[in-house]
């Protein structure tokens, strides 16, 4: 039997949840008969605080010709792309539904860095007398949850800068908060420069609902009146993030609008304490779309996981806001004739 090529049907039916599981992490299960390699029953993770893969693909099983068939579970092999759970948390541990089902072997693709599980749900099986092996495509299950690896392994969210940017390198035309005493509504002084599409603007939305959390700063806050939404993607809207050291946001900024949870640094805004407050809040990635003076400050901190630049060849302003300056791979997808990059940390 082959076992990659099973844990990779596990990978690519987790992503169906990518959407509607954070922070949990994806992932799939697969039930194969041993004498025939015949799927018996796929399952995963479809929501938060609802059945996790193991769950589903048992659920899925029951209404199957197979189960009617009366098959025996201790001759079928349970493919999950991670480490079934052993505690209780908003579901009962999968690990002993694995064992109650009489499964005969599991294989596994990574171990779960959760501390509440990492290696006691296999140790559970094993001791159960279920033969288990460990470490299939694990690097593939690892970019599959590198947002939730990050918040388990590094203590802090993945960290994704996305900007646009002209061709001659800037992010926006110069722009200045004149009055803080208008009304916020009154505060477009000019408008941003619209650089993106409506094809690359779907792309952002996307990022937003593969994230947890988005960010910008005090300035975007001010001149933009943004709303944060995820209104072009499927998925749900990202917890909103700024910081306001100077107490400048106003209590009517959109950001506060909608029933979002909206998360404001005051006094404290340092970057060690912002990235462990939101991970003890169990927020496993942020998207940054602030502006100039936000993206340097992460950049020049070093903690950013990934980088999403989008450069449009046919706008150019001559003078500016600077967009940050970083080397850009030769390497860019293209859509809607801008370019597309993307660097990620290693």
């Amino acid at each position: 039997m082959e076992y990659a090529n099973f844990i990779a049907r596990c990978i690519e039916i987790a992503r169906r949840g990518e959407y509607f599981v954070a922070p949990n992490p994806m992932v799939g299960a697969v039930l194969v008969r041993n004498s025939d390699e015949q799927i018996l029953a796929e399952g995963w993770h479809e929501r938060y605080g609802e059945g996790h893969a193991e769950v589903n693909c048992f659920k899925h099983f029951e209404n199957t010709e197979y189960r009617v068939q009366n098959t025996d579970l201790s001759t079928c092999t349970l493919f999950v792309s991670l480490e079934p759970c052993s505690h209780y948390g908003k579901t009962p541990p999968c690990a002993k539904l694995i064992i109650e089902k009489g499964v005969g072997r599991v294989v596994v693709g990574m171990l779960d860095p959760n501390p509440l599980v990492a290696g006691k749900g296999v140790q559970m099986l094993r001791d159960a007398g279920i033969e288990v092996v460990v470490g299939v495509l694990e690097n593939e299950c690892r970019e599959l949850n590198k947002r939730f690896l990050c918040l388990h392994e590094k203590k802090r969210p993945y960290v994704i800068l996305k900007w646009a940017e002209t061709a001659d390198g800037f992010l926006d035309r110069n722009r200045r908060i004149e009055d803080l005493r208008l009304k916020i509504e009154d505060l477009h002084l000019n408008g941003a420069l619209a650089i993106s599409t409506p094809e690359t603007k779907k792309i952002v939305h996307r990022m937003r609902a593969e994230n947890m959390a988005i960010m910008v700063g005090t300035n975007t806050v001010l001149l933009d009146n943004p709303r944060l939404l995820n209104t072009h993607w499927e998925g749900r809207n990202p917890i909103r993030v700024t910081l306001d050291r100077h107490n400048r946001i106003p209590a009517d900024a959109r950001i506060f609008s909608d029933g979002i949870e909206t998360i404001v640094y005051r006094e404290r805004t340092d970057w060690p304490y912002v990235l462990s407050d939101l991970a003890s809040r169990n927020i496993h990635s942020i998207l940054v779309e602030g502006g100039a003076t936000l993206l340097n400050h992460i950049l020049e901190a070093g903690i950013w996981d990934e980088i999403h630049v989008e450069v449009a060849p046919e706008i150019t302003i001559g003078e500016g806001v600077a967009a940050p300056k970083i080397a850009l791979p030769e390497a860019f997808e293209t859509v809607d004739g801008h370019r597309l990059y993307t660097i990620v940390r290693k």
